[in-house]
């Protein structure tokens, strides 16, 4: 038997052969992108990939080693892609954008009543003025795609509840963008039109991921809750009802409103962070936009979800992150979002979404922003 130091050096011959050919394969490669570039071929040719899949299966040899050949040639020609992708789309045209105009704008809205988080998200950005609140979060998005809006404010993720799945479904339902990221620190409290013990206290209101956020306090002190739609319109209604109930609101919210606080910092971390979107009719880029949005279906096949990961690793972007939710057309698809780290003008950036586009079922950017 060979001792394990001889083994490894056959190993690292062996290492130095792959990575001759696979240098001599992308030189040939840059060839088939400059004909590609010249004859206004696609980069991605299915019929031909799975030739060379197939072809590489059948010369293996090795059952048990099949399904490693294939994954491998697979990770080589999607490296390929990428790498022809930068050549073809160097001189193409970039996304067309403008620049927000915070400052300029004359119409925001977010959801809720005055006192929301989301009004303090919006007055971190555009600073104190007047804002429109609407019913709902669609409501928002239908009112930024009519024009009605210039931007619209909305709450995407938190940092002890994780997602608000409601604003990721209405991404993919409304062709709107994301022009600018903001997180606020939030400082949840206990507020009561009076001031009662907390056992008298019938029902306590507020937004799912406000009541999900406080649910150790509300467990230790065997609080009832019911959601409502905001944080503020929760305590609004706490206050035009005769009822001893109470809202899970800002202290910001509950003075503003003449409310009895009950009990502070009642979040189950001390640290508690919501990130906010801003969102527009059109693309907009800023300067200093670092982050990209996406969007996007993959095919049912096996290791999809593997090779369209490498293509991030591959360009060196950081994968921000990644969320799935379900279609709703009757299936078990989902819908990615993905969130990573680059220019949109880059030609990595440009390449990937090529990448994507071409190989995705359903593919759209959704904005680009500096990331918070």
């Amino acid at each position: 038997m060979k001792d394990l130091q001889t083994l490894r050096s056959g190993i690292d011959d062996i290492d130095k052969e792959i990575l001759g050919l696979f240098l001599k394969r992308m030189e040939l490669c840059k060839g088939v992108a400059d004909y590609k570039k010249a004859n206004n071929l696609p980069v991605f040719q299915g019929g031909r990939e799975q030739q060379v899949l197939d072809r590489i299966m059948a010369l293996t040899n090795n059952k048990d080693l099949e399904k490693g050949t294939a994954a491998l040639f697979a990770n080589i020609m999607d490296i390929s892609k990428i790498l022809q992708n930068r050549t073809i789309l160097a001189e193409s045209p970039d996304y067309t954008f403008t620049v927000p105009d915070f400052d300029g704008a004359k119409k925001i809205g977010c959801q809720g009543t005055s006192g929301a988080n989301s009004e303090a998200a919006a007055r971190s950005v555009f600073g104190d003025r007047e804002f429109t609140f609407y019913p709902s979060f669609e409501d928002v998005f239908k009112a930024v795609q009519s024009g009605e809006l210039d931007y619209g404010v909305l709450p995407v993720q938190n940092s002890t509840a994780g997602s608000v799945d409601s604003t990721y479904d209405l991404m993919a339902k409304y062709p709107v963008y994301i022009v600018r990221e903001v997180i606020i620190e939030i400082n949840h409290c206990l507020a009561a039109k009076n001031d009662i013990p907390l056992p008298d206290i019938e029902m306590v209101y507020s937004h799912p991921q406000a009541l999900a956020q406080c649910e150790s306090f509300l467990r230790k002190n065997r609080l009832r809750t019911a959601g409502y739609g905001n944080t503020a319109t929760a305590a609004e209604n706490v206050m035009n009802s005769k009822e001893n109930i109470a809202a899970i609101c800002s202290v910001e919210c509950a003075e503003r409103m003449g409310m009895k606080i009950l009990a502070r910092d009642i979040a189950d971390v001390s640290l508690n962070r919501t990130q906010f979107i801003i969102i527009s009719k059109d693309m907009q880029v800023a300067p200093d936009s670092d982050s990209v949005s996406v969007m996007l279906t993959i095919p049912h096949k096996e290791g999809s979800l593997y090779r369209m990961l490498t293509k991030f690793y591959v360009n060196d972007m950081n994968l921000i992150r990644i969320e799935s939710r379900p279609i709703r057309d009757g299936s078990f698809n989902v819908m990615f979002f993905l969130d990573f780290t680059g220019k949109i003008t880059d030609p990595s950036v440009k390449a990937v979404m090529r990448d994507l586009e071409e190989n995705c079922g359903t593919f759209r950017c959704i904005g680009t922003y500096k990331s918070e």
